[in-house]
């Protein structure tokens, strides 16, 4: 029997959520007329500027979910999924502190030491503090339960040796949170698996670039060869990895940046739909903002959700499954009505837009867990599996 008892039900918008949004676009208008950032495709990834984060974090916009007394603010998930909507939807660059404020810092609360809490949970708020996230490895993909990367038992903690790859942003990393096997690999897939912290820089993790089609480089490939990790840098306990990786799901897949990165794109079709008048393109155009606005909608129910105590790691399987097709739509549909040549230096928004969308394409359903992994979470949630 199937059960579709899925949560994605949005309700309106508190009054502070609505004072939270005008105040957020105030700061970005300005910020906008300062020149201090260009609106750009695929902002949470390329978008680094540690300069930008910090502001962010003084005006409380990062850690927004953590307690005070970690240097966070006691707000929803629901105020935090406004100001990561206006931060997205105008192109912001917010890459310098995404990680760490999406997902990392949830899993130091809830699993870390009060001792690693008091450490980098008011770092990670000040919006002053890269992490990087060392799950996937050559050769297996999503299917974390796979890594090869091992800790080796020494006197007071841990030697670490192995290969991670599409680390964001791990060149500028003040740490990395690495997913390795501490026992051998059993019956049990998802045993003897910890989740170690490495503070950087260390002489003994080589981090060497993965440059994108458009020559940028945010990925990477990083080499922990023989690192030695203190027991009070596990996080958790040892053999709870999977647990602690698995836990905030919901935050990593289901939020505005699963449908969004393409927006500023959207608005440019837009624009151009306005100026031509053709119908077929402001009918295309018209279909993927209804699209657009149901993801969002989706999105928001889930943030709810969290707010109530609930995981709904299905519905965040569901919304990333379907935002990042939406995402990969968006450019192919742009290639379809508007005859352009995509061109990364081009002086029109529409153009250079289009340029990034479309080399950055592939990525959008694979990172976060391949859409093919989603489709099998969601069959088994729904009784399919």
């Amino acid at each position: 029997m199937l059960d579709f008892n899925i949560r994605l039900r949005p309700e309106p918008l508190p009054d502070a959520c609505i004072a939270l949004r005008r105040e957020v676009r105030a700061f970005l208008k300005d910020e906008l007329e300062a020149g201090s950032f260009e609106p750009m495709i695929d902002s949470w990834l390329r978008g680094f500027d540690r300069d930008f984060s910090r502001r962010l974090g003084s005006r409380g916009w990062v850690g927004m979910t953590l307690p005070g007394r970690y240097g966070g603010h006691d707000r929803s998930q629901i105020e935090r999924f406004v100001v990561v909507e206006e931060l997205l939807a105008a192109g912001a660059p917010v890459a310098a502190h995404w990680i760490g404020d999406r997902q990392v810092a949830h899993s130091i609360l809830r699993f870390g030491s009060e001792e690693q809490k008091q450490k980098f949970l008011p770092r990670i708020a000040r919006g002053d503090f890269v992490v990087g996230a060392g799950y996937s490895e050559p050769d297996v993909g999503s299917d974390l339960a796979s890594v090869r990367t091992r800790a080796e038992r020494i006197d007071g903690g841990w030697r670490l040796f192995g290969t991670k790859v599409w680390n964001s942003h791990g060149h500028h990393a003040d740490i990395f949170v690495v997913l390795c096997r501490t026992s051998p690999r059993g019956e049990q897939r998802h045993a003897g698996l910890s989740v170690l912290i490495v503070e950087m820089p260390n002489p003994n993790v080589q981090v060497r670039p993965i440059l994108l089609m458009t020559g940028e480089h945010h990925f990477n490939e990083v080499v922990f060869d023989g690192v030695e990790v203190p027991d009070e840098m596990v996080l958790g306990e040892v053999g709870q990895g999977w647990r602690v990786i698995t836990s905030d799901l919901a935050l990593e897949r289901s939020g505005p940046e699963r449908f969004l990165s393409t927006y500023r794109l959207l608005v440019e079709m837009q624009r151009r739909a306005d100026e031509t008048g053709a119908q077929s393109a402001r009918r295309a155009v018209a279909e993927l903002f209804a699209r657009l606005w149901t993801l969002r909608s989706m999105s928001l129910a889930v943030a709810i959700s969290m707010d109530r105590g609930h995981t709904p790691e299905l519905e965040a399987a569901i919304v990333k499954e379907m935002g990042t097709r939406f995402e990969k739509d968006v450019g192919e549909v742009a290639r379809q009505i508007f005859p352009a040549e995509p061109f990364l230096d081009s002086t029109d928004p529409f153009v250079r837009h289009l340029a990034v969308a479309v080399m950055h394409s592939p990525a959008y359903t694979l990172r976060g867990g391949a859409n093919e992994i989603l489709r099998g979470i969601i069959a088994r949630g729904i009784g399919l599996r």
